[in-house]
């Protein structure tokens, strides 16, 4: 069927209008002829085409409305952008009423309503300065919750005394509701300064509807909007866990019920020498085979009682590392509504710790606890630097006659007893013992922390090596019954960290040193001897026995010594 022969509604209603036009023409030559019946039923005629004229044209410009919310519908609901929709939906009802302006508002956070957009009729957006509105219309439509219309305000009853009306030069207003389910989101105000009358009943409906769809699709927009926001917030949140996840210095890794890995850390790459790759979906005992048989029981237990087991210590081997130790804190993996889904493993590797322990705990063989708590480590540099000492050296008496006799394991586990006896002996009193020379032992006191009565410390420590050694008499066999000789002097030394960056040794060296050395050489059996500056320090405290001056390799005058017996009382 062709347009001629299916007429669209405005070419009907032109047709009707030009029908009516035609008789009324056609009859008025004829109207003295005509019977006044025929001239009665002509004038029906008339009458009647004009009504269906009118009823036409006001099916036509419904016709035209619906079309034109339907168009809107779809293309506000086309975007899930809010300020795309505010926009579309301000300009829209604009165009459809012919307003002037248009201005959207919504509730904010606090219950307020504030403009989100205002546009004019040329669709461009109006600045603050444009802001000029009835907030008495507005404020009645808020509490109605129905729309209001005024042809002009201006000589309206209910709206004509107000300041803003008369001060903004207000005529025609509409102002309709945005329901959401019978909830009141906000509210579309149109208006005209100009012209009166541009509103009326129709278009009121028409933007009525319009606006409820409206209201529908900028509470779709809001939601989006909310739901990207949090989607960003969860985002940003679960970027910012999986940082602090990867940053934890103690490997992390989960398993689920059926000990399949779905989550590790870097750390515990790290730790286990794989990579997320190859750790990620196998069997816990797949992975850590080493310790599968110590550490599935223990995933077992924590299942079945629900109870976290901490403080696990495996050493074991591993094929890429060696030897390794390893603390282990096992725990249930529970969800939102603590349901046991799997097991958590918190790992350390403890292996670099014990190292140092172990080397801690030989340092403290040789320098006594109470020095080492006192140490400041990044205090201590390269380089020596001098100061006054005591050292001590002490050396065992018939040792090499006696190693002749012996098995090397019977010799090194009396050496080790001698040897143990004076480290003790120096360490109570807080001395630092320097090396072991064979079966001799060097010590100094004064250093690295100072010590007002470092000489005397150094007597205590002989004397009660000299006890120590008589009582190791009444435990070894007689031919184990070896003796000692003692040296002790002060002097300045140069004592510090001696050696490279891959070696170091904390030693003290110097004339005071080698002038011990040479006096517990020269020192008799069982005999402990002191040189005269030594002497000078600790002569109120002890009890001596002056002896010859000893000639010293290196010393071109003899030292003046002295024989330690005891202290005073």
């Amino acid at each position: 069927m062709t347009e001629n022969e299916n007429p669209s509604v405005e070419q009907q209603v032109k047709a009707l209008s030009q029908l009516a036009g035609q008789i009324r023409s056609s009859v008025l030559p004829m109207r003295a002829s005509l019977p006044a019946s025929t001239l009665e039923e002509l004038s029906q005629l008339e009458n009647r085409l004009y009504r269906v004229s009118q009823e036409v044209a006001a099916f036509a410009e419904e016709r035209a409305n619906l079309l034109a919310l339907t168009e809107i519908s779809q293309v506000i609901n086309s975007s899930l952008e809010l300020d795309e929709v505010l926009r579309i939906v301000m300009d829209n009802i604009v165009r459809l009423t012919g307003a002037e302006r248009g201005f959207l508002m919504l509730r904010d956070e606090s219950g307020q309503m504030s403009t989100r957009v205002a546009r004019n009729w040329e669709q461009e957006s109006l600045n603050e300065s444009e802001f000029a509105v009835s907030k008495t219309v507005i404020q009645r439509v808020i509490d109605a919750g129905e729309a209001i219309m005024t042809t002009n305000a201006q000589e309206d009853p209910r709206f004509g005394s107000q300041e803003s009306i008369i001060a903004f030069n207000l005529r025609s207003i509409l102002c309709v509701p945005l329901k959401v389910k019978s909830e009141l989101i906000g509210v579309i105000y149109t208006d005209n300064r100009i012209r009166s009358g541009i509103f009326d009943e129709a278009e009121r409906d028409l933007i009525t509807a319009f606006a409820n769809q409206s209201a529908i699709a900028i509470d779709n927009a809001r939601l989006f909007a909310s739901l990207r926001k949090t989607l960003a917030e969860v985002t940003e949140l679960k970027n910012m866990m999986a940082n602090i996840f990867a940053s934890i210095a103690s490997g992390v890794i989960t398993a689920d019920i059926e000990d399949q890995i779905t989550l590790v850390n870097r750390a515990a790459e790290s730790i286990l020498g794989q990579t997320n790759a190859e750790i990620i979906g196998r069997k816990l005992d797949e992975v850590l085979p080493s310790i599968a048989g110590t550490i599935l029981p223990q995933v077992m237990s924590v299942r079945t009682r629900d109870v976290a087991i901490t403080d696990l210590e495996i050493s074991h081997l591993l094929p890429n590392r060696g030897n390794v130790d390893w603390r282990l804190n096992l725990s249930p993996l529970k969800d939102a509504d603590q349901s046991t889904q799997g097991i958590a493993i918190v790992l350390d590797d403890l292996t670099e710790r014990k190292r140092l322990e172990a080397q801690r705990k030989l340092f403290e063989r040789m320098v006594s606890p109470a020095v080492i708590s006192q140490l400041d480590p990044n205090s201590l540099q390269l380089g020596g630097k001098k100061l006054e000492i005591t050292v001590l050296f002490a050396d065992i008496r018939g040792f090499t006659s006696f190693s002749e006799k012996q098995s090397p394991e019977q010799l090194v586990a009396v050496l080790n007893r001698y040897l143990a006896a004076g480290a003790e002996c120096v360490l109570d009193e807080e001395g630092t013992v320097d090396k072991f020379l064979g079966d001799a032992v060097m010590a100094w006191f004064n250093a690295p922390i100072p010590q007002p009565d470092h000489t005397l410390r150094a007597v205590r420590a002989a004397l009660r090596l000299r006890d120590r050694i008589f009582k190791l008499h009444s435990v070894l066999p007689p031919e184990a019954h070896l003796g000692f000789g003692i040296g002790i002097h002060s002097g300045d030394a140069i004592l510090g960290l001696i050696g490279t960056e891959k070696r170091l040794e904390y030693t003290a060296i110097g004339d005071s040193v080698n002038t011990t050395k040479r006096l517990q050489e020269n020192a008799g059996r069982n005999q402990i001897v002191i040189s005269g500056e030594a002497y000078e320090h600790v002569k109120k405290h002890i009890e001596v026995r002056e002896m010859e001056p000893m000639t010293v390799k290196g010393k071109s005058n003899a030292i003046p010594v002295y024989e330690i017996l005891d202290l005073k009382i």
